[in-house]
């Protein structure tokens, strides 16, 4: 089995709000539906849709137990783009050559922004 791309899905009770906080982060409508509740939207090669699980049943809340990460060019600039929204953590180095920081949207799904950095591990013996 090939498989060609990953396309999230997340749940939010407000599409407007939703849509509004990822047009922050550069993503642009691509396609919506007011009557099913989706929309479509896309920021480059990165693709996410946004829904409304009303016709799921008991949706009360947004829940996910991992992360959505992207890959950013320069993280100390998205770092200053972004810091304003809810933090998880701030922009930091960690040891395995990324450095990163992660928000909350306004959904309280957590978005971790991570760049590639060459590092130095020091003399290795």
């Amino acid at each position: 089995m090939k498989l060609n791309k990953l396309t999230p899905i997340i749940w939010t009770k407000d599409i407007h709000a939703t849509t509004t906080f990822y047009k922050k982060l550069g993503f642009k409508i691509n396609d919506e539906n007011e009557e099913l509740v989706w929309t479509n939207m896309t920021n480059g090669e990165i693709e996410i849709n946004i829904a409304n699980p009303e016709a799921a049943g008991d949706f009360k809340k947004p829940e996910f137990t991992g992360t959505l990460y992207f890959n950013v060019e320069n993280a100390d600039e998205a770092w200053e783009e972004l810091k304003h929204n809810k933090v998880v953590y701030e922009v930091e180095t960690f040891d395995w050559g990324v450095r990163e920081f992660a928000i909350e949207d306004n959904n309280g799904y957590i978005l971790q922004f991570g760049e590639n950095i060459e590092f130095d591990y020091g003399d290795e013996e």
